[in-house]
């Protein structure tokens, strides 16, 4: 029986530049100020125009700045409302695909806002296998009642890419498995690409994983971390393409807006 992959042509062009996201603090999480989701909203879609501008082939809407994450069931409905509406917002006003994360372990919750805004993919941790991160113990595998959601409300268009060997955790638990065999198992389980990256948000990622990953795996594989212009050509020999976040933005800091400068010198690199 064939693997359960998305049903949809691959959303991506080759070495793709898929740029992040990353909403303000929604109400209700720790780092809110006074912003209303009108500004929030506003401030997003302005990234999002600056990296189309600049030449990204795609954007993925995060909730990063909601540190500390509540995790899975544990999210507020708020969150997956305002997700939906800014994820609508955006793909109405700029034209290229979009995926959706909700931090942490809100994979369902992204299917669901992804299937209902016209979103392509979602990018999910702890697809296979077990986790210790900063947010806690993820003990359970997603691929499971992921895929069935998937299947459940008619979302197989919707592509799942997946961190393996996720940043911001702890790799004891599957310390006797290689990132390759990891890869295995996640395509194994029916992912539709893998996101590799370094320790922490910002860190370079190894290209060494990123061509293991994808010769065992056989699946597209995306570089999640520490993307530079100095490093850009190296990695997009084995990548199907580059998740850049921290360094587009102002400063090179992850929670400044997206400087047009710096992002439109990622792509000069990138595309050679």
């Amino acid at each position: 029986m064939p693997i359960p992959h998305a049903t949809s042509p691959f959303p991506l062009p080759e070495r793709a530049l898929i740029g992040m996201v990353h909403v303000g603090p929604f109400p209700g999480s720790p780092y809110h100020t006074d912003e209303s989701l009108d500004l929030l909203s506003a401030r997003a879609l302005d990234d999002a125009r600056t990296l189309a501008r600049a030449g990204f082939d795609a954007v993925i809407i995060e909730n990063m700045h909601d540190r500390p994450y509540q995790h899975g069931d544990a999210l507020p409905p708020l969150t997956v409302a305002a997700m939906t509406r800014l994820a609508s917002e955006i793909l109405a006003e700029v034209d290229l695909p979009a995926g959706i994360q909700i931090l942490s372990g809100g994979n369902r919750h992204a299917l669901a806002v992804a299937s209902v805004t016209g979103a392509s993919f979602i990018r999910c941790e702890n697809f296979v296998y077990a986790h210790v991160a900063d947010e806690g113990l993820l003990a359970t595998a997603e691929a499971p009642a992921l895929l069935r959601e998937r299947k459940h409300i008619g979302a197989e268009h919707v592509r799942v890419f997946c961190d393996i060997k996720k940043k911001h955790a702890s790799q004891a638990i599957t310390g006797d498995l290689s990132l390759a065999e990891t890869a295995e198992g996640a395509a194994f389980f029916g992912a539709d690409g893998l996101v590799v990256t370094g320790t922490s948000t910002g860190h370079p990622t190894d290209p060494a994983d990123v061509k293991s990953a994808a010769e065992a795996s056989g699946l597209p594989v995306f570089v999640g971390s520490g993307v530079s212009p100095d490093d850009a050509p190296d990695l997009l020999r084995h990548a199907a393409g580059l998740i850049v976040g921290s360094n587009v933005k102002r400063d090179g800091v992850w929670t400044n807006t997206v400087d047009p400068e710096r992002a439109a010198a990622l792509v000069k690199a990138a595309r050679g």
